[in-house]
């Protein structure tokens, strides 16, 4: 297949764009360089051998993507990666999470099937599921509009309604929603990884800035929830299994819409996750325990069977092997891509 990938030079994307190409698919990258850089096409090359051309634009843009098509396509089929994705951020800045995650799911579903796409699969969250009582969450525990807590979540939410609406009278096209957990780790390389603008939303790339003397210490929020360590608990995933659960949706996908759990079922903690890094670097890190953040689950995990069962995908890399291959980016690149 040739994949036009939105959001394709990000963390998720570029690793997904290496699957994609060792599996023997084209990849086409589109990306506005907002929270990544051009050094990533390079990189890919790097990786497979095989090159992945690069389009800058923004995928909320009818013509930018209409470009990539007219310059690249056709394309069987789109992945979109293309949202902003920080929960916190989103409580501050609601209208532009709800302006470009939603404005950058129409635009590429338009020109998508205006141009003939077969397939078009979607970048969820875990975070869509509204009720802590349903741990481990299926795809199909409660999802409340109403009750989820912030903007990020809510558009990710919205547009699976919207995909779901856009397959059921595009009935010979597939719509696959891949509701991810925590994706950390980076290539074995150490040439593409994580690489957040300004200071990390998220608890890996903190901790690595920290370990490389970028930042002073690990702020923990919370330590008083009910876990048996008294820190919140996450599913993540490596983001190379999570890469190859996109070629396994591509390759596996049918008519009609379908959403899938990508976890491994395994909740860490926060105190788990740093005690993990530690270890991989040989050195105890910095850490102060702050009050919690707005907005904050005591845990999140889910059950990933369906994955397994219809997919034939399971995660197979556990937190040590995330914390090594962050240790090994973040050495190899202590600036990030531009350093």
């Amino acid at each position: 297949m040739k994949v036009l990938l939105a959001g394709g030079a990000g963390y998720i994307g570029a690793h997904t764009a290496v699957a994609l190409l060792d599996a023997g698919h084209e990849v086409v990258l589109l990306d506005n360089l907002g929270n990544t850089s051009a050094v990533v096409e390079q990189r890919i090359e790097q990786i497979t051998g095989k090159k992945a051309p690069l389009v800058v634009g923004d995928a909320a843009d009818d013509e930018i993507v209409e470009g990539a098509f007219t310059a690249h396509g056709p394309f069987d089929a789109i992945i979109h990666f293309a949202a902003h994705k920080a929960v916190g951020e989103s409580t501050q800045k609601p209208l532009d999470y709800y302006a470009n995650n939603l404005d950058s799911t129409f635009a590429l579903l338009r020109v998508g099937l205006a141009n003939g796409i077969r397939s078009f699969v979607f970048s969820s969250t875990g975070t869509v599921y509204s009720d802590p009582a349903d741990l481990p969450f299926t795809e199909d525990a409660t999802r409340n509009l109403v009750e989820l807590s912030n903007p990020y979540s809510k558009t990710k939410l919205m547009n699976e309604v919207v995909l779901q609406d856009v397959q059921s009278v595009n009935t010979e096209v597939s719509i696959t929603s891949l509701r991810y957990f925590n994706p950390v780790g980076a290539h074995e390389s150490g040439l593409i990884g994580e690489d957040p603008q300004g200071i990390p939303n998220n608890l890996m790339p903190f901790v690595a800035r920290v370990a490389v003397g970028r930042l002073e210490k690990i702020g923990i929020f919370g330590d008083d929830y009910d876990t048996p360590d008294g820190t919140g608990q996450r599913d993540y995933i490596h983001v190379v299994d999570l890469a190859e659960g996109h070629v396994a949706a591509l390759e596996k996908a049918q008519p009609g819409f379908a959403v899938y759990n990508l976890g491994t079922g395994q909740p860490v903690s926060v105190l788990e996750l740093i005690a993990s890094f530690e270890k991989a670097i040989g050195r105890e890190l910095p850490k102060e325990f702050q009050p919690r953040r707005p907005g904050d689950l005591a845990a999140t995990y889910c059950d990933p069977a369906k994955a397994e069962r219809e997919l034939g995908w399971k995660a197979r890399l556990t937190i040590d092997d995330m914390t090594r291959d962050v240790w090994n980016w973040q050495q190899k690149n202590p600036g990030g891509y531009e350093g």
